[in-house]
């Protein structure tokens, strides 16, 4: 289970892309936002090895982690925002 700087974190991404929907649009804020996610897991995953053919060989590996680690969180949150629609979709 994440912990509370996981989330702060987070929120500090959604909050910048939030802040980017006034000039840029929804989805050209999320795109960005998704093409710099893949951005730095790139990176991350070149940090962990040594030589360029080593990180050529873990790629089906690597990327399949994160795709599936994405996957699961875009099911997680989409299902949390049917069930709470209402409450989230709400202008107050």
């Amino acid at each position: 289970m994440p912990d509370d700087k996981f989330y702060e974190l987070a929120d500090a991404h959604i909050q910048l892309s939030n802040e980017q929907i006034a000039d840029a649009g929804r989805g050209q804020a999320s795109a960005s936002m998704m093409y710099a996610t893949a951005r730095f897991n790139a990176w991350i995953s070149a940090c962990r090895f040594s030589t360029t053919d080593e990180m050529a060989a873990a790629r089906e590996e690597e990327i399949e982690y994160f795709v599936d680690q994405y996957r699961g969180m875009l099911e997680d949150n989409f299902d949390d925002y049917v069930e709470n629609f209402s409450k989230y979709m709400t202008v107050d």
